[in-house]
């Protein structure tokens, strides 16, 4: 039966990509504010303002990519690539989310419209020159993944740690350099041709830079568990409990990584993947439980 073209819009924006704003709701957790009512409905002001900005975003970057996204196996199905939606009519879209994620956002707090500025600006400036650079690539990625955690925090508001922010970032690069090994699997000698920046990564490469980050997340989360200003602030050392669903986590996402050949889109892989679902909800519950009960 022949899909509507709603159906192409909305796939279009990309709605499971809205996973990765849950970084916005980080703050609100281990900032204890999760059962502030106010806080509640400002940070979700601003998932939702992330959500339309990131859909904004994704659809400028298909319209700039249109050409290269027609070598890839996977992206030449996306609606542009595929002649669903025409180019000017995505734009129109793509302005309307963009113009509304900034006004909402700067309607409820000035910090986070700065930040979805800046995070719209980054995403304009990384489609353009950032993603040539080999790993500067990743790390501009990893700072859109900083800058929702930051809106999180600025929005209750609340001072965020800074072990947070690193292991944010940390799991962000992790993420991205995963993605890129998954692309050179996927293209082959291709690659060059859909992103010219894969030419100077090698899957060797990429693994020593993914061995160097699967440590260091861990590492630097469990020294956020047991420092002395995070047990100061929670009255307890509980967290340190919450670690072995961290390690659980990123050898999960390995396994499915290596064994399954899943590391092409982290969204796609949490929303697929029923284990690592369960274990996320595991270390939400428990971290809930430590940092408002366990006083």
């Amino acid at each position: 039966m022949p899909k509507s073209r709603l159906f192409y819009y909305l796939s279009a924006l990309r709605p499971y990509q809205w996973v990765k704003n849950g970084f916005v709701l980080l703050p609100l957790v281990f900032g204890e504010k999760l059962v502030d009512p106010a806080a509640l409905k400002h940070v979700l002001v601003a998932f939702l303002a992330f959500c339309a900005a990131a859909s904004g975003v994704y659809m400028i970057n298909d319209i700039a990519d249109l050409e290269a996204d027609k070598l890839h196996p996977v992206k030449k199905l996306r609606p542009l690539a595929q002649g669903h939606i025409a180019p000017a009519q995505a734009l129109g879209l793509a302005l309307i989310l963009l113009i509304t994620a900034l006004a909402a956002g700067f309607a409820l707090n000035f910090s986070l419209g700065i930040c979805l500025a800046a995070y719209i600006a980054g995403n304009f400036l990384y489609s353009h020159f950032l993603k040539h650079l080999v790993i500067v690539d990743v790390m501009a990625i990893g700072l859109f993944f900083l800058l929702r955690v930051v809106a999180g925090a600025v929005v209750i508001p609340v001072v965020i740690s800074d072990w947070l922010l690193i292991c944010s970032g940390v799991l962000a690069l992790f993420l991205g350099f995963n993605k890129r090994r998954h692309e050179l699997l996927t293209i082959g000698q291709k690659a060059g041709g859909h992103r010219r920046v894969l030419e100077k990564y090698s899957i060797y490469f990429i693994d020593q830079m993914v061995a160097v980050l699967t440590a260091s997340t861990v590492i630097f989360y469990t020294l956020y568990t047991v420092d002395a200003g995070t047990v100061a602030n929670f009255g307890t050392n509980g967290l340190l409990f919450t670690v072995p669903f961290v390690y659980y986590g990123i050898f999960r996402y390995l396994y499915l990584v290596h064994k399954r050949r899943l590391g092409g889109d982290p969204a796609r892989i949490i929303l697929k993947d029923g284990m690592l679902q369960i274990n996320l909800l595991l270390w939400l519950a428990a971290a809930i439980g430590v940092i408002y009960f366990a006083k």
